[in-house]
């Protein structure tokens, strides 16, 4: 057991999430142990070493999925090909950063000239720049899984904020649903242990072949991280039975704000709740679940439900300003 370590103590060791280091295992680039009489599950030396790889392959800008790709192929001239082709677009956004850097420097230059006189910025209008910058491409911005909260804070204000156009209005309709209600204390937290309460529901009634349009969603009953209460619903037909544990609600509908979530941290709850904060039109309608809820539902569960194909979409409960 000494040479074992927790989810917490990994998480501490190596500055990585508890949620990565579920997304990590969900892919199948790690794997955790329970031992007996042992509450939480655990990571041998194996494992661990394993994690380091992968947070160096990640802080060199290996996307997860050639990771996969490296770690399940001995051949090493597969390997050295998925780092020759990183090289060749970091070559590329080498270049187009320098060529970004020369444009700045110059842009100073003329400037100091300048610096007693009314600013004017005749240079950046002219044909011969407006072609070199127009003709670079940049690196699309991806904020990568192992990005802490630090991180973020530590970004621009005016990036760290939900504009009205990234923000969507929707309108929930009524359903009725069924519903696996989880609490206590578990390493993942509880909305897992939920979902998959229900998925294994959708299974076992084959509820796609006569609701292909069922939603899948849930909810935290606090905005602690990892959560110790959460219910995972999925919508049914109103006159299906629902036996024990699961059991049958009626949803009366309503409108949220909606945002897509980005990154396994969650952070998108904090920025859609500022959104709405901030809204001269909409307010927060109190008494309504905050849910997440899973997107081409159908599609994920007849694929197995996989964690790297799950997308979610943030609804925050709203109601208009009077």
């Amino acid at each position: 057991m000494s040479q074992m370590q927790t989810v917490r103590a990994v998480s501490k060791n190596l500055s990585i999430s508890s949620r990565m280091l579920r997304y990590y295992e969900q892919v199948g680039l790690i794997e955790s142990q329970r031992m007996d009489d042992y509450a939480y599950r655990v990571y041998d030396e194996n494992a661990i070493q394993r994690l380091r790889q992968i947070i160096i392959l990640r802080k060199l800008r290996v996307p997860v999925k050639q990771i996969r790709e490296i770690f399940s192929n001995s051949d090493a001239v597969s390997v050295i090909e998925i780092f020759e082709r990183n090289i060749s677009e970091l070559d590329g956004q080498i270049t187009a950063l320098s060529t970004v850097k020369s444009i700045l420097n110059r842009l100073v230059h003329e400037l100091h000239k300048k610096a007693n006189m009314h600013l004017q910025l005749d240079y950046l209008g002219d044909s011969s720049v407006f072609a070199i910058v127009d003709s670079i491409s940049l690196p699309k911005n991806t904020i990568q899984e192992e990005t802490s909260m630090n991180d973020l804070n530590m970004a621009s204000e005016s990036l760290d904020k939900l504009k009205d156009s990234d923000v969507r209005i929707v309108y929930v309709p009524p359903m009725t649903v069924a519903a696996a209600y989880v609490s206590g204390e578990y390493e993942w937290g509880v909305g897992p242990e939920a979902t998959s309460r229900i998925e294994q529901f959708v299974q076992e009634t084959d509820l796609l072949k006569t609701k292909p349009d069922a939603r899948g969603m849930g909810f935290a009953f606090s905005s602690e991280m990892p959560p110790k209460e959460y219910e995972a619903w999925v919508s049914i037909p109103d006159d299906m039975e629902v036996n024990a544990p699961l059991i049958k609600k009626t949803f009366g509908g309503g409108m949220f704000a909606a945002h897509v979530l980005r990154d396994w941290n969650f952070r998108d709850w904090d920025l859609l709740a500022d959104w709405v904060k901030a809204s001269e039109r909409y307010e927060e309608a109190e008494g309504m679940p905050h849910f997440e809820e899973v997107l081409n539902y159908f599609y994920l569960m007849q694929n197995g439900a996989k964690m790297e194909d799950t997308q979610l979409d943030l609804l925050f409960p709203i109601k208009e300003r009077k």
